[in-house]
Protein backbone atom coordinates (compact mmCIF):
# COMPACT_ATOMS: atom_id res chain seq x y z
CA UNK A 1 0.00 0.00 0.00
CA UNK A 2 2.42 2.28 1.00
CA UNK A 3 4.74 1.37 -3.00
CA UNK A 4 1.14 2.11 -4.32
CA UNK A 5 0.76 5.67 -2.38
CA UNK A 6 4.20 6.95 -3.39
CA UNK A 7 3.91 5.77 -7.34
CA UNK A 8 0.47 7.85 -7.52
CA UNK A 9 2.22 10.52 -5.38
CA UNK A 10 4.96 10.40 -7.96
CA UNK A 11 2.88 10.26 -10.93
CA UNK A 12 0.46 12.88 -9.46
CA UNK A 13 4.00 14.94 -9.32
CA UNK A 14 4.70 14.41 -13.03
CA UNK A 15 1.31 15.26 -14.58
CA UNK A 16 1.38 18.54 -12.46
CA UNK A 17 4.98 19.21 -13.81
CA UNK A 18 3.98 18.14 -17.58
CA UNK A 19 0.91 20.42 -17.09
CA UNK A 20 2.89 23.33 -16.25
CA UNK A 21 5.70 23.07 -19.47
CA UNK A 22 2.82 22.56 -21.67
CA UNK A 23 0.79 25.42 -20.50
CA UNK A 24 4.02 27.87 -21.27
CA UNK A 25 2.44 30.65 -23.74
CA UNK A 26 4.35 33.37 -24.99
CA UNK A 27 1.61 36.08 -24.15
CA UNK A 28 2.88 38.77 -23.11
CA UNK A 29 4.46 42.00 -25.07
CA UNK A 30 7.48 41.37 -27.63
CA UNK A 31 10.20 43.41 -28.63
CA UNK A 32 10.89 43.17 -32.43
CA UNK A 33 13.98 41.93 -33.34
CA UNK A 34 15.19 45.38 -34.86
CA UNK A 35 13.74 47.56 -31.58
CA UNK A 36 11.19 49.09 -34.39
CA UNK A 37 7.80 47.93 -32.10
CA UNK A 38 6.39 45.85 -29.37
CA UNK A 39 3.81 43.57 -30.11
CA UNK A 40 1.32 42.78 -27.08
CA UNK A 41 0.58 38.81 -27.55
CA UNK A 42 -2.72 37.71 -26.09
CA UNK A 43 -5.47 34.76 -26.01
CA UNK A 44 -8.56 35.38 -28.59
CA UNK A 45 -10.71 32.60 -28.07
CA UNK A 46 -8.95 29.20 -28.64
CA UNK A 47 -5.91 30.77 -30.82
CA UNK A 48 -3.37 33.75 -29.80
CA UNK A 49 -3.57 36.99 -31.61
CA UNK A 50 -0.95 40.19 -31.22
CA UNK A 51 -1.08 43.71 -31.73
CA UNK A 52 1.25 46.70 -32.38
CA UNK A 53 1.20 48.69 -28.84
CA UNK A 54 4.17 51.08 -29.26
CA UNK A 55 6.45 52.20 -31.84
CA UNK A 56 10.31 53.32 -31.53
CA UNK A 57 9.47 56.30 -33.69
CA UNK A 58 6.07 57.60 -32.59
CA UNK A 59 5.87 60.21 -34.64
CA UNK A 60 6.67 59.97 -38.27
CA UNK A 61 9.05 62.72 -39.35
CA UNK A 62 8.19 63.40 -42.48
CA UNK A 63 4.26 64.47 -41.95
CA UNK A 64 4.44 65.00 -38.19
CA UNK A 65 1.79 62.40 -36.91
CA UNK A 66 1.49 58.93 -36.01
CA UNK A 67 3.06 56.14 -38.41
CA UNK A 68 -0.09 54.68 -40.67
CA UNK A 69 -0.13 51.04 -42.27
CA UNK A 70 0.86 52.97 -45.67
CA UNK A 71 2.43 49.47 -47.50
CA UNK A 72 -1.17 47.60 -46.92
CA UNK A 73 -2.20 45.85 -50.14
CA UNK A 74 -5.36 47.22 -49.32
CA UNK A 75 -5.80 50.88 -50.22
CA UNK A 76 -8.48 51.57 -47.32
CA UNK A 77 -6.44 50.35 -44.68
CA UNK A 78 -3.31 52.51 -45.74
CA UNK A 79 -4.36 55.84 -43.06
CA UNK A 80 -4.91 53.48 -40.38
CA UNK A 81 -2.54 54.22 -37.34
CA UNK A 82 0.18 51.10 -36.86
CA UNK A 83 -0.89 51.20 -33.27
CA UNK A 84 -3.56 48.97 -32.47
CA UNK A 85 -2.45 46.65 -36.05
CA UNK A 86 -2.81 42.91 -35.63
CA UNK A 87 0.39 41.47 -36.87
CA UNK A 88 -0.05 38.22 -35.26
CA UNK A 89 -3.29 36.38 -36.25
CA UNK A 90 -5.24 33.07 -35.61
CA UNK A 91 -1.93 31.21 -33.83
CA UNK A 92 -2.80 27.76 -32.91
CA UNK A 93 -0.86 25.18 -30.98
CA UNK A 94 1.00 23.15 -33.11
CA UNK A 95 3.08 21.35 -31.12
CA UNK A 96 5.56 21.98 -27.85
CA UNK A 97 5.98 25.91 -27.43
CA UNK A 98 4.88 25.75 -31.38
CA UNK A 99 2.27 27.82 -32.79
CA UNK A 100 0.79 28.45 -36.29
CA UNK A 101 -1.43 30.82 -37.85
CA UNK A 102 -1.06 33.94 -40.34
CA UNK A 103 1.45 36.74 -39.97
CA UNK A 104 0.75 40.67 -41.27
CA UNK A 105 3.83 42.49 -42.46
CA UNK A 106 3.70 46.16 -41.62
CA UNK A 107 6.68 46.61 -43.83
CA UNK A 108 5.58 45.26 -46.96
CA UNK A 109 1.55 45.29 -46.40
CA UNK A 110 1.60 41.38 -46.78
CA UNK A 111 0.20 38.88 -44.43
CA UNK A 112 2.03 35.43 -44.60
CA UNK A 113 1.51 32.19 -42.93
CA UNK A 114 3.37 32.16 -39.87
CA UNK A 115 4.85 30.34 -36.60
CA UNK A 116 5.73 31.20 -33.40
CA UNK A 117 8.54 29.11 -31.12
CA UNK A 118 8.93 29.62 -27.33
CA UNK A 119 12.21 29.14 -27.19
CA UNK A 120 13.34 30.49 -24.10
CA UNK A 121 11.57 32.16 -21.14
CA UNK A 122 12.01 35.45 -22.73
CA UNK A 123 12.92 34.46 -26.87
CA UNK A 124 10.47 34.05 -29.39
CA UNK A 125 11.23 32.91 -32.62
CA UNK A 126 8.84 34.37 -34.94
CA UNK A 127 8.85 32.74 -39.08
CA UNK A 128 6.82 34.35 -41.94
CA UNK A 129 6.70 31.57 -44.79
CA UNK A 130 5.41 31.62 -48.35
CA UNK A 131 4.92 28.35 -50.87
CA UNK A 132 3.49 26.67 -48.06
CA UNK A 133 6.18 26.62 -45.65
CA UNK A 134 9.13 26.05 -48.36
CA UNK A 135 10.56 29.26 -47.83
CA UNK A 136 10.46 30.90 -44.73
CA UNK A 137 12.19 34.00 -42.63
CA UNK A 138 12.35 34.40 -39.09
CA UNK A 139 13.31 36.98 -36.35
CA UNK A 140 13.60 36.60 -32.79
CA UNK A 141 11.95 39.04 -30.29
CA UNK A 142 12.62 39.41 -26.55
CA UNK A 143 10.12 39.84 -23.89
CA UNK A 144 9.39 43.76 -23.50
CA UNK A 145 10.27 43.71 -19.93
CA UNK A 146 12.92 41.42 -19.86
CA UNK A 147 15.82 44.41 -20.55
CA UNK A 148 17.84 44.98 -17.21
CA UNK A 149 16.76 48.34 -15.84
CA UNK A 150 19.59 51.32 -15.88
Amino acid sequence: MKTLCSNLATACALLWLAAGASAAEPTGTWRTERDLAQVRIAKCGEALCGVIVALKDPIDPATGHPPTDTENEDAAQRNRPLIGVQVVIGMKPAGAAKWSGRLYNAEDGKTYDGNLELTGANSLKVEGCIMGGLLCQAQIWTRANSRPSS
